[in-house]
């Protein structure tokens, strides 16, 4: 039996496509709001640091309701470090709404996810988005797409998918790239039409669990499809997993929930088609099934994708420690890492030999400054240190991640990219002319990438636009030069000031100011130089009674660099570390004081 009442779709898309703006406004138009009820941009972008990023990081599910049919609507993320949420969600769809700039065409993250949506079989409708950017190239555009589509191998049903031209800013859909551009009914009437609704499939109870949110009063709270059957509120289950993971056990859907609007309501029962949550089953995770006691059948599900990037969270050492974080000690980040892996299935935590520090394991250096961002604000004080690929070994041979980058370069700039990427172990894979602008290809070692975004933007003068995707693993390419810039180091522990800051500007570009206080090894700039300069910032004039001419003309400060926690992050060394607290953010050498580091940097030789 067929529902015809009911649509699973989801909205995919690369980062900034307009996939949030676009469900805001089939919100809107659906009626799920009230006429005079305010609404803020973004509306499904509930987290902070996804408003104030414009990115998605978690899938989300809301529901519309359009001529008595229920559209289930997950708005996926588009940055590939979450990439492992996509690759889930999509097994609770009949079909995805494929979203692609009008100017930028399909990008790395259009294809990684175009890729697993044809690879499942879902029926697809393009949409070219954004079709009122004065650098519209609607046409150009449909042919990417269908290249697209034929080099993943599509079907001849996914190739002869509809088209539709939208403005999700504006709220309107049509047809052709000429209009009429009213509303958002040709693109719902599209998805009823287009996309399959979902079997009703008689038998006991079955679930795949595809996604998990954390609430701290009903704990896991578990979402999916019911493949078969019907599933009861308060109704004994047994909890299985298809690649043996853990043994199967019983337990009880305590609360059923499904999904409207934006809103969780409490139901009696679902049957099959719908997509539920179910809460107050403790230890269930991704990629299990939920059961009916008599039919434990487990369902097959993607492996979730391993991490690629790695880097080490510890307690905070520094003189300076305890000063500003509310959560200091081992225990508080052990208990906060070990909370983020019960919502976080992609990230993976290892203890160390030392109790004080904790191997963490993520998709990307995005997915891992996310989590450390996140810690911060909430109060935690500690450690990160420098990024790290993680390899693998078959049939004895070293591979390792390989991401493909893509980046839209002015004509000007290409010779001084292609030769930092060809350091960097690049290869080549197409160059495509775009008017002014040449689109690059590349498929670059992961850890070659580490810090290369501040001087790509150096070498295009912030024109360039890059974006990356995990590719495959390759064998090792040898080895890539590393950092080629030095570290200017405090002298001595104090506050930075003036005529201290004047004399070390000269050396290099400095990234605090004036009134800081900073400690000995504590990093305070950038050299141009390969070695590291020590400089004393608190340094201060020596006063005499001696006047001169022109001897208190006032110092000028050059404005310093302000580092974020993503360039900091690049910036570091293997011999550096990033102090996190929730009100600063300090690099600093992993051994502080200056004899002692020298002496380790020379193996302990006296040098003439």
């Amino acid at each position: 039996m067929v529902r015809e009442d009911l649509r699973n779709i989801a909205i995919v898309a690369h980062v900034d496509h307009g996939k949030t703006t676009l469900v805001d406004e089939m919100l809107k138009q659906s009626g799920v709001f009230r006429e005079n009820q305010v609404v803020a941009d973004r509306v499904m972008d509930s987290n902070d640091l996804e408003r104030e990023r414009g990115i998605t990081i978690l899938a989300k599910n809301t529901a519309i309701a359009y001529k008595d049919v229920k559209i289930n609507v997950i708005d996926t993320p588009g940055h590939a470090d979450f990439g492992g949420e996509v690759e889930r969600v999509l097994k609770m769809v009949n079909g995805v709404i494929l979203l692609v700039d009008a100017a930028e065409g399909p990008m790395p993250q259009t294809r990684f996810v175009l890729q697993k949506a044809l690879e499942l079989g879902h029926k697809v409708i393009v949409v070219i988005n954004k079709i009122d950017r004065p650098d519209a190239r609607i046409d150009g555009v449909i042919d990417e797409v269908l290249d697209l589509l034929i080099s993943l191998n599509a079907s001849d049903d996914q190739l002869n998918s509809p088209v539709l031209f939208c403005s999700g800013r504006n709220g309107t859909a049509s047809l052709s790239p000429e209009g009429p551009h009213e509303n958002l009914l040709p693109l719902l009437d599209t998805i009823l039409e287009h996309i399959d609704p979902p079997e009703y499939k008689e038998g006991p109870a079955q679930l795949l669990i595809s996604s998990i949110d954390y609430n701290e009063y009903v704990g896991r709270v578990c979402i999916g499809k019911i493949e078969r059957g019907i599933l009861q509120k308060n109704s004994d289950i047994i909890i299985c997993e298809y690649h043996n993971a853990h043994a199967p056990y019983r337990s009880k859907a305590v609360n059923l929930y499904q999904i409207d609007g934006l809103e969780r309501v409490p139901v009696e029962s679902a049957k099959s088609g719908d997509i539920v949550c179910v809460s107050g089953i403790a230890d269930i995770t991704i990629g299990d099934t939920i059961c009916a006691v008599d039919a434990p059948e487990a369902l097959p599900f993607v492996k979730i994708s391993e991490p690629t990037v790695e880097m080490t969270f510890s307690v905070n050492n520094s003189p300076f420690a305890g000063r500003e974080g509310k959560f200091v000690t081992s225990r508080h980040l052990r208990d906060r890492l070990m909370r983020e892996l019960l919502k976080d299935v992609s990230l993976r935590v290892t203890e160390t030999d030392s109790t004080e520090s904790f191997r963490v394991s993520g998709r990307g250096e995005m997915h891992l400054s996310i989590l450390i961002e996140t810690m911060r604000r909430e109060g935690y004080e500690f450690m990160v240190g420098a990024p790290k690929v993680l390899f693998k070994e078959e049939n004895g041979e070293k591979l390792e991640p390989v991401e493909r980058f893509i980046c839209d370069v002015p004509s000007d700039y290409v010779g001084a990219v292609m030769e930092k990427l060809g350091s960097r172990k690049g290869e080549l894979v197409q160059m495509t002319p775009y008017g002014d602008v040449m689109r690059l290809e590349y498929l670059v070692p992961s850890r070659g990438l580490f810090g290369y975004r501040n001087e790509f933007l150096t070498d295009t003068r912030g024109e360039g636009v890059m974006n990356t995707v995990f590719d495959s693993y390759v064998p090792y390419k040898g080895d890539i030069p590393g950092r080629s810039t030095g570290a200017l180091v405090a002298f001595e522990t104090g506050e930075a000031v003036t005529y201290g800051l004047y004399n070390a500007q000269e050396r290099g570009a400095l990234f605090i100011g004036a009134g800081v206080k900073v400690y000995e090894g504590m990093i305070v700039g950038m050299s141009p130089k390969a070695e590291d300069i020590n400089v004393n910032v608190c340094k201060k004039k020596h006063v005499t009674n001696m006047r001169a001419s022109g001897s208190d003309e006032a110092l000028r400060l050059i404005p310093p660099r302000q580092m974020s926690l993503e360039k900091c992050i690049e910036f570091i060394a293997d011999d550096e570390l990033i102090e996190v607290t929730p009100t600063s953010l300090r690099l600093r050498k992993r051994i502080l004081d200056n004899q002692l580091r020298a002496k380790d940097k020379f193996g302990g030789k006296n040098r003439c």
